[in-house]
Order: C-alpha cells, then sequence, then structure tokens
C-alpha cells in the first residue's frame, strides 16, 4: 500500500495521568507510549507467548466464548466467501482454554489455521485479571455511563476497515498491531459492504488492504492519502474517536488486546444506527429534490446547534425542541414506536 502518515505519539505519560478530555478536544488518533508496559500481562507476554497463555488461563472462569476459527486459506483475514454469500470462517461457543490450547500446538506451522476471539467482556470471562490490568480511567471524564472493558486474543488475524459507534483506547497487551486509521468522512473511499449480516458486527470495507484492487475499488486511493497507520508494542495504548475507520492487524504468532470503549453523551439518548435505518426507509428512494429538501431541515432541526430550531420560542411552548433529557427521550421514544406500528 502507498506510504501512510504516521499516527502522533505522546511518551512519558502515566496510566492515571491519561489526558482525556484534550484527546477528545483534538478528535485525532493518538499513541500514548509505553503506558500499560507494567501491566502483569504485558510482561507474561514479553516473557513468552506461553506465559501469557498461562496468565489467562489463571483467570478464566469456564464461561464459553464466542470463537472464530478459519481455514489456512484465509490468511488470517475474517471476512465474507468470494461472492458474499457467507463468511469464510466457522463461528460458536467454545471454552477459552480449549481454543487456546488449539492456537498454542498449531503456532508453529507455516500456515495454521485462523483463531480469533473479538470483543469479549473482560470481567465476565476473566473475573479478577482487570484488578492488575487496568487503566483506571476517571469516570467523570467519560460521561454517565461506565466504559465496556473487553479483551480480544489471537493469532495473526485481520479485522477488516469498521467503524465504531464509541470512542475507542485500544491496549496493546501482547504481540504486536497495526490499526490502519481514517477519518469518517472517508467513508465514501472505504467502500462499505452489506448492512448485515457482518464479519463481527459492523459494516466493514469491502477493499482487500494486502492488496488493493484499484481497477475495482479506485477511490480507496483517495482514503490512503487521508489515512494514518499506527504501529502498536507491547504496552502502548491508542486512542481514536468514535466513527473513524480502523483497520486491525494482529502480527504475531499471539496477541491480545484489551480495549475501552464509551460515550460522553447521555445513555438515554438512542444509537444514531437506528436513525440510518429509518432513513433508509423513509428518505434514501425519495425524489431528489425532496431530499435536498429534507437535508435542509436535518441540517436546521439535528445538524445544526442543539438549541437553534427553538431558541426562538418561548420556554414552554420549546417541546421535543427542548434540551433533550430522560423524560422526553422516553416521550419520543413512544412517539416513534408508536407511528412506526401504525
Amino acid at each position: 500500500m502507498t506510504s501512510l502518515r504516521k499516527t502522533r505519539m505522546i511518551e512519558g505519560v502515566a496510566s492515571d495521568d491519561i489526558p482525556l478530555d484534550a484527546l477528545m478536544e483534538a478528535q485525532e488518533p493518538v499513541i500514548l507510549k509505553g503506558v500499560a508496559r507494567d501491566w502483569p500481562l504485558v510482561r507474561a507476554g514479553l516473557d513468552s507467548p506461553e506465559a501469557a497463555i498461562a496468565y489467562l488461563k489463571s483467570y478464566y472462569g469456564g464461561n464459553p466464548v464466542v470463537g472464530f476459527v478459519g481455514q489456512p486459506e484465509i490468511e488470517g483475514r475474517f471476512f465474507y466467501n468470494d461472492d458474499v454469500t457467507a463468511m469464510n470462517f466457522e463461528a460458536g461457543r467454545v471454552r477459552l482454554d480449549e481454543l487456546l490450547d488449539r492456537l498454542q500446538a498449531e503456532w508453529h506451522q507455516d500456515r495454521p489455521p485462523s483463531y480469533y476471539v473479538g470483543s469479549t467482556d473482560l470481567d465476565t470471562y476473566l473475573p479478577g485479571l482487570r484488578q492488575e490490568n487496568d487503566l483506571g480511567l476517571d469516570q467523570a471524564e467519560l460521561g454517565d455511563s461506565p466504559p465496556i472493558v473487553s479483551i480480544w486474543i489471537g493469532n495473526r488475524t485481520t479485522a477488516s476497515a469498521h467503524y465504531d459507534m464509541s470512542n475507542n483506547i485500544a491496549c496493546c497487551m501482547v504481540g504486536r498491531r497495526r490499526f490502519t486509521l481514517f477519518p469518517p468522512e472517508q467513508v465514501h473511499n472505504l467502500y462499505p459492504g452489506p448492512l448485515e449480516p457482518t464479519p463481527g458486527g459492523q459494516v466493514v470495507s469491502m477493499v482487500d488492504f494486502r492488496n488493493p484492487d484499484l481497477d475495482r475499488h479506485p477511490r480507496f486511493a483517495k482514503a490512503l492519502a487521508a489515512g494514518q497507520v499506527a504501529d502498536l508494542e507491547p504496552g502502548d495504548i491508542l486512542f481514536y474517536p468514535a466513527l473513524w475507520w480502523h483497520h486491525v492487524e494482529a502480527l504475531d504468532r499471539f496477541n491480545i488486546l484489551i480495549n475501552y470503549w464509551w460515550n460522553a453523551s447521555p445513555a438515554f439518548m438512542d444509537t444514531p444506527q437506528n436513525t440510518l435505518l429509518h432513513a433508509l426507509l423513509s428518505l434514501r428512494d425519495r425524489p431528489e429534490p425532496e431530499k435536498r429538501a429534507w437535508r435542509a431541515l436535518f441540517d436546521y432541526y439535528v445538524f445544526g446547534p442543539a438549541d437553534q430550531a427553538g431558541a426562538h420560542l418561548p420556554e414552554a411552548a420549546r417541546g421535543n425542541l427542548a434540551p433533550l433529557d430522560e423524560i422526553r427521550a422516553r416521550r419520543l421514544r413512544a412517539m416513534l414506536l408508536n407511528r412506526l406500528n401504525r
């Protein structure tokens, strides 16, 4: 691929002094070098992959996890089959210790099967591990809800470029990882795939980053010009904002990542993904003049300043144009459900 700009790096930050406010204001990916290097899990992985596996097993509570297994031919890229009618891997419930044993037994092969456990709740499946391996983020800086803390485990795997609806801090624990990152406005140039089904829950880019076909996906060259790459070593952490596209490669024979997802918006707010689906139903296929008119209305009511549409009205008359709170959110949700069920 074209040489990408490197993500900005900051050194010398302690895990209890992450400048979240500044990161959120800048709205750009940043590597915080070596923040988690002294965590026991990182130290175990630096000792050996076998030591990291033994450390994980010591916390495993026995609950089955969702594991992905792909044949050697997929070379770690969990994706669709050739005609996009199914996935190119198998997914199912499996004991984590058994999957780790299979992975370890085969990682010396030239082309081993691909093993992946993604987005698995850390406290549920590995209780106690977080007490020794945690950023200890200040809840006051994160908003109303605590972060979702997940673990990602596998051999040499690739998660195709996708976006998440939450802000993210990704902590590289074992093995090296490479994130290729794109700002949200590059969606046009990344050729998103089907809304469903998806390999991991989110829409993914259909471009094969290892061998981009620019005849088939010519606008991908523009995405590369706007992209950046973050190479992480064990102990490094990466912040990137919500809705940034990220393509994630685990580069070693055994890799672990822990991540923190959070939203600053109040918990009573609905997900905009539902709005997108409703817009497909109600707006996308209307005549172009109507769509232009609706764009103006959305700019006024939604994408402009939050207080714009109601500012000229008496406070008692603002209704749903007033600032959203839990009660108004409940009323709006009931109104929408009522109208959708007509």
